[in-house]
């Protein structure tokens, strides 16, 4: 299994870190990036996928 990636929203600095998911919005633990849906949008600010980058933490 690879290591899990994590992607910070570019407009509030929000992280998504792909072994957590985001279940409190329907994206389960170990989801990686790719999978996740184009619709989802930052929690924290409403950013769109395409405003986050992949960051080394």
């Amino acid at each position: 299994m690879s290591e899990a990636s994590t992607w910070m929203c570019l407009i509030c600095g929000w992280i998504y870190d792909e072994a957590a998911g985001d279940p409190e919005h329907g994206i389960a633990p170990g989801t990686v990036w790719a999978d996740v849906d184009m619709n989802w949008t930052c929690p924290e600010c409403g950013a769109r996928k395409d405003d986050f980058e992949m960051v080394r933490i």
